[in-house]
Formats: C-alpha cells, structure tokens, sequence
C-alpha cells in the first residue's frame, strides 16, 4: 500500500485564538433576594479562592404603601449599591411559584426593577434556582434555612449569622454566583 501524500500542517497557534487576555482573578457580585414587603441583598469580593463579604441587610416597604413607591425604593436601593460597590454581576435567586400567585406576581416585580437597575448600568445578571443556591452554599439542594444561614457564616468568615434572614438568602446567592465555573457566570 501506498502513504498518502501529506498535507502541509496549519500553524494552529498562529491562525486560532482561544481567548484574549488573562482571566479574571476576582469577581464582585451583589446578590438579591428579591421581594416587595422584604428584598435582601449582599455583596462577596472573591479573590485568590477566598470569600469576603462586603456588606448586607435588606430593605422593607410597609404593606399600605402605594406598590410603584414600594418598587421605587428597592430599584433605588439597588442602583445605589451598583454604584458604590461596582460589581462584576448582581446575582438574583429564582422565583418560587407557591400557591399565593399573589406573593409570586409581588416577587416578580421586585425581580423586575432589580434587572432594570442593573441593566441601566450595563451590569450583568445571573438567575439561580433556590436548589442550585444550597447545593453550593450547603453541599445539598434541599438544605434547611437555618442550615444555609450557619454555612454563609461560616463561608465567609463572619462573627454571626447575617440578619435579617433576607440579607443571609442574598449573601447566599451571590457565593452561589461567585465560586461557579467562570462560563457557567458568563451564561447565569
């Protein structure tokens, strides 16, 4: 049998690019709980494999007020930590349609000003499932909510569980957001 004849090799490093610059070392992220009568937030600094929390709480709108005034204070809220903290992503946890579509329809426009928020500051968000939230907070996607309030302590090294409850769920989302897979943040 007789060889083929070869073909001349392409210089591969040459013609293809894999990726442009270094990658990123650190990732900020501001993390949501979104709600109406109660929207959590948080920000981690990820640098060098560590944690560190930057800040947390909440903001709270009383029941009787008007909801465009309620929705008024979490987008302001919001804008103001993306423009204190400048962060990477504002990671925000998911949805959970329970049997009050009310509740559902109040979260979801709390969702929506915190995308507007970050949106007109060309900040890019990511979405995460409550499971997906504890599965990398705890190690198990159906962990307890006092279980998930003692590893965000314990994650970043804080002296006590974060409060309120919202503020500790928020900080939560943004680890989530901060130890994924560099792709898996680019695409939520």
């Amino acid at each position: 049998m007789r060889a083929a004849p070869s073909r001349p090799r392409a210089n591969l490093r040459s013609t293809c690019a894999v990726r442009r610059g270094a990658y990123r070392v650190g990732v900020k992220v501001v993390g949501i709980d979104p709600g109406t009568a109660a929207c959590g937030y948080g920000i981690v600094q990820e640098s060098g494999g560590r944690l560190k929390a930057l800040g947390h709480g909440s903001w709270s709108t009383p029941a009787d007020e008007a909801p465009e005034r309620r929705l008024r204070t979490i987008f302001e809220g919001v804008a103001e930590l993306i423009a204190e903290h400048a962060p990477d992503a504002v990671a925000l946890e998911e949805s959970y349609v329970g049997a009050d579509a009310r509740i559902a329809l109040s979260v979801g426009q709390a969702r929506g000003v915190v995308l507007v928020a970050a949106a007109l500051a060309d900040v890019p968000c990511a979405e995460y499932a409550p499971s997906r939230v504890k599965q990398a907070v705890c190690g198990y996607g159906r962990a307890e909510k006092a279980q998930v309030q003692r590893m965000v302590k314990a994650i970043l090294g804080l002296k006590t569980i974060p409060t309120p409850n919202h503020a500790a769920d928020a900080l939560a989302v943004a680890i989530c957001h901060a130890l994924a897979p560099p792709l898996l943040r680019m695409t939520g």
